[in-house]
């Protein structure tokens, strides 16, 4: 069994910044990756980053390239969303996901609870 925590959600305003946090354990979390979506409302949840186990590889979606970044703590058990130039359209609620495989695409064996990120214009 995994468990995630995600923290770092909040108000902002357009052009801020946020760093989501998502705390993970579990006995089976190893060789894992690790990835963030997201779910605004009325629309159906989003890929938006993933990382591989080693942290060496990344992807995104199209949407947050060059504004979001997704690394993996030393420990590999933290992972961390960093956004940047926020824009209203990324009002979602954000989950911390972690993958059956090490990298992304990949079925999603756990979910966090989501944290909220509201972004005002």
């Amino acid at each position: 069994q995994v468990q995630l925590v995600e923290s770092g959600g909040g108000l902002v305003q357009a052009g801020g910044s946020l760093r989501l946090s998502c705390a993970a354990s579990g006995r089976t979390f190893s060789g894992r990756g690790m990835g963030w979506f997201r779910q605004a409302p009325g629309k159906e949840r989003e890929f938006v980053a993933a990382v591989t186990w080693s942290g060496a590889n990344t992807n995104y979606a199209d949407s947050v390239k060059g504004r979001f970044a997704i690394s993996r703590g030393n420990a590999k058990n933290t992972v961390y969303l960093q956004m940047n130039s926020l824009k209203p359209d990324d009002t979602a609620v954000y989950y911390c996901a972690a993958l059956r495989g090490s990298y992304y695409p990949s079925e999603i064996d756990y979910w966090g609870q989501g944290t909220q990120v509201t972004v005002s214009a």
